[in-house]
C-alpha cells in the first residue's frame, strides 16, 4: 500500500515539474519573441535622420527629434516631484506616523490607486489639471497625471526598503545619543538605499511607457521647445507618438521603429536597476 502511494506521488510529482517547466518555456518564448520580432521590424527603420529631425509637414518627412526631447522632459518634471513626495510620505508612515489605523487606510489608498487604470488618471489629468487649473494641453499637466500615478508605487517601495533595515541598527544609534531625523538620514536611508534606488528607477520605465493618460493631458505636438518651454506646451512623448504613426497616419515602419528604440530602453533601464540594487547590496555588505 505504501509502495503504491510512493508511486502515485512521484508521478504526481513529475507531472507538477513537466508543468512548470511548460509554463516557463512558454512565458520565456513568449518574451524572446515580443522582443526579437519587435526589434527585428522596428531596427531597419531607425536612422540617423529620423532620431535628429523634426517632423515636416511641406515635405511629408518624419523625425522624432521633438518626441524624444519631449519625453526627457516629462520624465525629469515627473521624478523632481514625485521622488521627494513619495519618499517623504514613506519615510513619514514608516518612522514616525504613531497611529496604525491612520498608517493602514493610507497604505490601503495607495494599493488602490495603483490599481486604476491609466486612462482614468488621463481624464482626471485632464478636468483638473488642464480646465480646471487652466494649464490648458502641456506636458507639465502630463508630468502631474504621471506623478499621482507613480507616487504610490514609489511610496510602497520606499515602504518596504525602509522596513528591511534591522530594528538593533536604529536602537544603536539612538543609545549613542542621535536625534530621530539623525538616525533616519545617516543609518535608515543608508542602509536601504539600494531598494529606493531601484524602485525610482522602475518608475522611470512605467512613465516612459505610458501612454493612455498623456493622451488626454500632453497633446500630439511635434514641436522642438526648451526645457520650460516644453513644459508649458503641448507635446507627444515616444509612446503618443508611436499611436499617432500607427493609428491616425499609418506609418508603421516608424511606429515599429519607436517601439523598438522603446522596447531597448526598457531592457536598459530595468538592467540598471539590477546592476544598481547589487552595486548597494555589496556597499553595504563590506
Amino acid at each position: 500500500m505504501k509502495n503504491q502511494v510512493s508511486k502515485k506521488r512521484k508521478i504526481y510529482i513529475a507531472l507538477m515539474r513537466i508543468l512548470m517547466a511548460i509554463c516557463t518555456v512558454s512565458t520565456c518564448a513568449l518574451v524572446l519573441f515580443l522582443v526579437i520580432y519587435v526589434l527585428v521590424k522596428g531596427i531597419p527603420n531607425i536612422s540617423w535622420k529620423l532620431l535628429s529631425e523634426s517632423p515636416s509637414y511641406l515635405t511629408g518627412e518624419i523625425g522624432i527629434l521633438p518626441d524624444i526631447l519631449n519625453t526627457i522632459y516629462i520624465i525629469l518634471a515627473t521624478l523632481v516631484i514625485v521622488i521627494p513626495l513619495g519618499a517623504g510620505a514613506a519615510i513619514y508612515l514608516t518612522e514616525y506616523a504613531e497611529n496604525k489605523k491612520l498608517v493602514g487606510a493610507i497604505e490601503y489608498a495607495a494599493e488602490t490607486l495603483s490599481g486604476i487604470p491609466s486612462i482614468i488618471y488621463g481624464l482626471v489629468g485632464m478636468l483638473f489639471f488642464c480646465q480646471f487649473l487652466n494649464m490648458q494641453t502641456s506636458l507639465m499637466a502630463g508630468a502631474l497625471t504621471l506623478v499621482i500615478m507613480n507616487l504610490p508605487t514609489i511610496m510602497r517601495t520606499t515602504q518596504e526598503s525602509l522596513k528591511t533595515v534591522p530594528a538593533s541598527y536604529r536602537e544603536g544609534a539612538f543609545g549613542l545619543g542621535a536625534g530621530k531625523w539623525r538616525v533616519i538620514r545617516t543609518v535608515v536611508i543608508p542602509g536601504c538605499i539600494d531598494g529606493v534606488i531601484t524602485g525610482c528607477i522602475l518608475s522611470v520605465g512605467r512613465i516612459l511607457g505610458e501612454s493612455a493618460a498623456l493622451l488626454f493631458t500632453a497633446g500630439f505636438a511635434h514641436a522642438i521647445n526648451g526645457f520650460l518651454e516644453g513644459l508649458g506646451s503641448a507635446g507627444a512623448t515616444l509612446t503618443v507618438a508611436l499611436y499617432v504613426y500607427a493609428k491616425e497616419q499609418g506609418e508603421f515602419g516608424i511606429a515599429f521603429a519607436i517601439a523598438a528604440i522603446l522596447m531597448v530602453l526598457t531592457l536598459i533601464i530595468n538592467l540598471m536597476a539590477v546592476i544598481v540594487g547589487r552595486h548597494f547590496k555589496k556597499r553595504r555588505s563590506i
